[in-house]
């Protein structure tokens, strides 16, 4: 047997070192194809999970948007979490402001950047009609969120802002004395009803801890007016909604209620509802249905105390605070007879039957636009 000579070996590393590098080189590089990649891919998962429960529901953090959602594949919230307080602002919970527009009033708007709530704690969501009308409501709308959104301070900017676009188109005629007549009441409010679940569906999150439901023509509310309903502590707490005009009788500026959709049932409401059809509705504050209830709108004191509380059946949806809870349970604004009560009269129906007790506030006053 010949026994390679080692010396003779070196010596050809020495004079062609190619010849022996370059084959040693390769089955480096195959062996590394074969089982380094497939070894450092099997380490990453093909999507990643992140463990919420040391996230953003315990930090001051913005929580994540669907960008984010969509990069990290899975989200988890721990929804034991979310708090609703007597101090929403100190625990930092997050507040969704919701207003149906069909007309964009500058006031309400104004009113709205007023709020001292924090702003990196407010959503908003707006739903607009479909058709010319509200063509001109995005515009103005719009043109008012980006002056806001565009500014250099976190702090001026609202968490986040949606607006949505109606399947309908709004009814005909939006002056006051039309949109309140009697015999428009039911195919209106169905259609609000149906607005109002639409944006609450599509903007309510799993961080939102409350919804503050405004009116697009609600102009003046005090300014701590998100904090001083969620004081009361109360699933649904309503304010009373007055008017702003001018008495010609006293020659003097006035108020007057408005809101008369905040009641406390009574035994002829009752009794008129046993008398109707399966698809017939009572609306309150007319005389063609007269149904005795207790309004809140006539319970306010000028000198009474501004937290007092009134225990109510049917509320409005002028400024009413919701827990999101009861969203979530599954109270919503019904478009169609609710025992005979539609929209936010029969939210307030929905969310009582839920065990969900529903309050008001007489003294405490916010008010709408006078046209």
């Amino acid at each position: 047997m010949l026994v390679p000579n080692k010396n003779h070996l070196f010596h050809q590393i020495r004079r062609k070192p190619s010849q022996i590098v370059a084959p040693i080189l390769f089955l480096v590089v195959v062996v590394y194809l074969l089982f380094g990649i497939g070894q450092s891919s099997s380490k990453k998962p093909k999507y990643s999970y992140k463990d919420k429960t040391q996230g953003w529901l315990l930090s001051s953090k913005i929580p994540p948007g669907p960008d984010e959602m969509a990069k990290n594949h899975i989200m988890h919230y721990n929804m034991n979490l979310l708090e609703t307080t007597v101090m929403p602002a100190f625990n930092k919970e997050q507040v969704l402001v919701l207003t149906p527009m069909s007309k964009f009033y500058p006031e309400y708007w104004d009113n709205l950047l007023a709020l001292s709530y924090p702003r990196e704690l407010m959503e908003l969501g707006f739903i607009v009609p479909r058709g010319k009308a509200g063509d001109e409501v995005v515009k103005k709308l719009e043109t008012a969120v980006k002056a806001v959104q565009r500014s250099s301070t976190e702090s001026a900017r609202f968490a986040r802002v949606t607006i949505l676009r109606q399947d309908s188109e709004s009814v005909e005629s939006q002056l006051e004395k039309d949109r309140h007549a009697l015999k428009a009441q039911k195919e209106r409010r169905s259609k609000m009803g149906l607005a109002r679940n639409s944006l609450l569906f599509s903007t309510l999150g799993p961080f939102t801890s409350w919804v503050l439901w405004l009116d697009a023509d609600v102009v003046e509310t005090p300014k701590t007016l998100i904090q001083d309903l969620a004081s009361h502590n109360k699933a649904v707490i309503a304010a009373n909604c007055y008017q702003r005009y001018y008495n010609e009788e006293t020659k003097k500026n006035d108020i007057r209620p408005y809101d008369y959709n905040n009641w406390v049932e009574s035994e002829e409401g009752l009794r008129l509802a046993s008398t109707l059809g399966p698809d017939e509705i009572i609306v309150e504050g007319y005389a063609e249905l007269p149904t005795f209830r207790a309004l809140m709108a006539h319970f306010y004191d000028p000198h009474g105390d501004l937290s007092t509380e009134m225990q109510l059946d049917g509320v409005g949806g002028t400024a009413v605070l919701v827990k999101a809870e009861v969203h979530r349970d599954g109270a919503m604004f019904p478009s169609f007879p609710f025992y005979h009560l539609i929209e936010t009269e029969g939210f307030a129906k929905m969310a009582k039957r839920l065990g969900y007790q529903v309050f008001g506030l007489p003294n405490y006053l916010v008010y709408h636009y006078n046209e």
